[in-house]
């Protein structure tokens, strides 16, 4: 009996502890290394640090080297490149002067006329003249070219009334929608991002406006520009005056307030939602804030700020003023910048004007510095409705961009279809297989469920989930898919993916599918921060624009992501490779036809209500695409019908969607897909909501 009990405890075992299970319990996610909320934001952030300190370091070193003039030019150079075609000057159209009003004031007299800037694109100028039998003419002139508010606004009207009390001519104008007479079809936000596709910036309508504001000067008797003009303004009015003085020659004198910072801290650290027209493409790696103010050299700068200004820091001015002051005196003009700091906030001041009009008495006007007192009381806020010019509505930003994405159709790079989009995606060749960190694969069913982190680059993490038959020595076929939504959105619930695997199928065939969240989508998608607070903050801006700037677009970023994780999925043992399908749904279905086309390799590739056309972001008067879907030059070199009517794979189109995320009619689907099923390209359009077409496809496409 003692025996007995001795071997049934010795055969007794411990039970299991349910929290030493839990402990290990894996299912799930790979654990990242970071945060992946923050993962895109620290990327760009870091990457758009390092191309703004090359830039200063460039910057320096020529002015170490006595080299200013060769490094203004090509700063000069990059500016013109990044805001396409600025015909002025002798080049310019025809200014079709239509004088509006004449109203005589006390101490000055305001006139309001409209000219043209571009072809049917009215600029409505309020003119304010000093009294001529107190200064007789020809008078000097000051351009002030206003910013994200209206000419009718106290930073606009006093200054301007103070310059004519003291004998300048100065022009005002509204900038493209703001608060001022030209809203339609000008939105800065969402009408500004359009040029993006068609390879320009929207800081050319906004720069053309204050340049042509010369070209009227000059029809002028009464006005004086034989030692040139002087430009002035606050906020977007100085970002419009600092780029027309590196373009146009004309200006003599410049005085930009309120608007000037290093960009690593505006808005790249601060993470502030900032404004397309101040982010051209590739702005980054070719010109700061700080190098835009040194490229004016020789002309004189007076750079202006405000103390309690909200965003553009005390700290931030007085940082921007002590780098350009050093350029300036290494190349030997240091006495022709200077900064005020005023101690108000975001605004133009009437310190800020009286300053002002000292630089131009000094290097326009030619005399010495005055002192100025101005009684304040006697300035005026004129009515609105004194300065109305009613420009016409049909050409702005919209319908001019709008006719650029047209013209392109017929005018593209003519670069190879694969050879472009790795030009549009800074793809290089050939692409390295990313690094990759796999869970436990966890069976379901008739299938393996892994959780993986595919790594395309340092820093960047992609969650990505594998699903794969799960019979013993099983091969065969792979589909690979991206998804806006999250990788899980068409897996779940026997979702699409789920269908198309076969997933309750005990004898399936597969494919495999490997669903991967591309940067900032999915599990990855960017927490907000503290300026998409306001109104018009979004993170989706700020990504982006800023990434524009950087030179490498998000959409760019993620198409590479997804030529990485088809990468990844070939060298998975039980995949064929040559045996893959790509597809996408939503901007997934953008990027999964750029990794065809670039690949080339793909046994197919398919879309699920995707953008069916960039051209139609140009084209709509409205959109509901994220302003991420707005990629950079695409349409200098191809638009998406092409690419797809290009793939030498089958090729399905499942749902195509409009700017407003509408689907296309069969009429209309056809209409756009034209070329490509007239070429045979094998080719698929299914109109319409539903993926029914989808399973079907892939499995043909796998057995070809």
């Amino acid at each position: 009996m003692i025996m007995l009990a001795l071997v049934m405890a010795a055969g007794a075992a411990e039970p299991p502890s349910w929290a030493d299970e839990a402990r290990d319990f894996a299912l799930g996610p790979v654990p990242p290394t970071g945060d992946l909320r923050n993962m895109l934001t620290r990327h760009i952030v870091e990457r758009s640090c390092a191309l703004l300190d090359a830039a200063a370091q460039r910057r320096r070193e020529a002015m170490a080297r006595g080299a200013w003039e060769s490094w203004r030019d090509a700063t000069r150079q990059a500016v013109c490149e990044a805001l396409g075609p600025m015909p002025f000057g002798a080049d310019g159209c025809p200014l079709n002067i239509r004088a509006v009003s004449r109203h005589a004031r006390p101490g000055y007299v305001v006139e309001n006329v409209l000219f043209e800037s571009l072809p049917g694109l009215d600029v409505n100028a309020s003119v304010y003249l000093p009294l001529a039998e107190q200064w007789p003419p020809p008078w000097p002139a000051i351009v002030i070219p206003v910013g994200h508010s209206a000419k009718t606004r106290p930073s606009y009207q006093i200054p301007a009334q103070v310059f004519a009390r003291l004998g300048y001519v100065a022009v005002t104008f509204d900038p493209p929608g703001m608060a001022g007479e030209k809203r339609a079809g000008n939105d800065h936000f969402s009408d500004g991002v359009r040029c993006y596709v068609t390879g320009h910036s929207s800081n050319r309508y906004f720069v053309i406006d204050a340049v042509r504001c010369i070209d009227y000067l000059a029809t002028r008797d009464d006005v004086d520009l034989a030692r040139g003009v002087g430009m002035t303004g606050v906020s977007g009015g100085g970002t419009t005056t600092t780029f027309a003085t590196v373009l146009d020659d004309r200006i003599a004198a410049a005085g930009p307030s309120c608007c000037a910072v290093p960009n690593a801290q505006h808005p790249v650290l601060d993470q502030y939602a900032p404004c397309a027209e101040t982010l051209a493409f590739g702005r980054f790696g070719a010109y700061d804030d700080v190098d835009l103010l040194a490229a004016a050299m020789p002309v004189p700068v007076l750079l202006m700020a405000g103390a309690a200004d909200e965003v553009f820091t005390d700290e931030m001015s007085r940082t921007i003023a002590g780098e350009v002051a050093a350029s300036f005196r290494a190349a030997g003009f240091a006495d022709r910048f200077e900064f005020f700091l005023d101690p108000g906030g975001h605004a133009y001041t009437v310190a800020m004007a009286i300053e002002f009009a000292k630089w131009m008495d000094r290097w326009v006007r030619g005399g010495a510095r005055r002192e100025i007192e101005i009684d304040e009381s006697a300035l005026e806020q004129l009515p609105d409705d004194l300065l109305a010019c009613h420009p016409r509505q049909d050409r702005n930003i919209f319908s001019v961009n709008r006719d650029m994405a047209a013209a392109l159709r017929g005018h593209r790079s003519g670069l190879p279809l694969a050879e472009a989009a790795r030009a549009v995606a800074n793809a290089g060749e050939p692409v390295a297989v990313p690094g990759a960190r796999t869970g436990p694969a966890a069976l379901s069913w008739f299938h393996h469920v892994q959780e993986i982190l595919i790594e395309p680059e340092p820093g960047i993490e992609l969650p990505a989930t594998y699903l794969v038959p799960a019979r013993e020595g099983w091969a065969g076929a792979g589909l690979l898919y991206f998804d806006e939504r999250g990788r899980w959105t068409d897996l779940r619930r026997q979702g699409m993916l789920a269908g198309v695997s076969g997933f309750l199928d005990e004898g399936t065939d597969g494919p495999a599918v490997l669903t991967v969240d591309l940067r900032g989508w999915g599990d990855s998608r960017p927490a907000d921060t503290k300026y998409d607070l306001a109104g018009w903050g979004a993170r989706e801006r700020w990504i982006s624009y800023v990434s524009a700037a950087l030179g490498d677009h998000v959409m760019a970023m993620r198409i590479r992501d997804g030529l990485s994780a088809l990468a990844y999925l070939r060298t998975r043992p039980e995949i064929e490779p040559d045996r893959v399908v790509v597809g996408g749904h939503g901007l997934g279905g953008v990027i999964a036809l750029h990794v065809a086309a670039i690949d080339g390799g793909t046994a197919g590739a398919f879309t699920i209500d995707s953008l069916a056309s960039f051209e139609s972001l140009a084209a709509a008067p409205s959109y509901a695409w994220s302003h991420e879907a707005f990629l950079p030059n695409v349409l200098c070199h191809y638009d998406l019908p092409e690419l797809a009517a290009g793939l030498a794979a089958p090729t399905l189109i499942v749902n195509p969607l409009d700017a407003q995320k509408n689907s296309l009619s069969d009429e209309a689907a056809k209409a756009l897909y034209e070329a490509a099923v007239q070429r045979g390209a094998g080719l698929e359009l299914h109109a319409g909501p539903g993926a029914g077409p989808v399973a079907g496809f892939v499995q043909a496409a796998v057995k070809r």
